[in-house]
């Protein structure tokens, strides 16, 4: 091998790991939000009985996010995760339905207001 070429793949390995603490940091931080996520989607489930859609989007998208994550820093990939890809499109959950909200009715805007 030709010195120009393991300079470039020096180059490349210190660049990647620059990357890979970049990401570990990432993924400490992710773990203390998905940590937080939990807590409240139970808090919500004890409070309503269902868990909130919103929530269960979030918390797969974060979830997936954190795989990708953990493949780039084990090499199983070489695709850096968000922000250099899209963000994780979350699936549809496999467990409880979600809680919803029906809308509020709107009062008539064309009526006068009753003194």
């Amino acid at each position: 091998m030709s010195d120009g070429n393991q300079q470039l793949q020096r180059e490349s390995i210190l660049l990647r790991v620059l990357w890979m603490v970049i990401f570990s940091l990432v993924w400490q931080l992710a773990v203390m939000v998905l940590g937080v996520l939990v807590v409240l989607q139970l808090a919500y489930r004890l409070f309503y009985g269902a868990p909130n859609a919103g929530m269960l989007g979030f918390g797969d998208s974060l979830s997936q996010y954190l795989a990708q994550i953990g493949r780039f820093g084990t090499f199983n990939t070489d695709e850096k995760p968000w922000p250099f890809a899209d963000w994780p499109t979350p699936q549809a959950p496999q467990g409880e339905t979600a809680h919803s909200i029906a809308p509020a009715a709107h009062p008539v805007r064309d009526e006068e207001p009753k003194l």
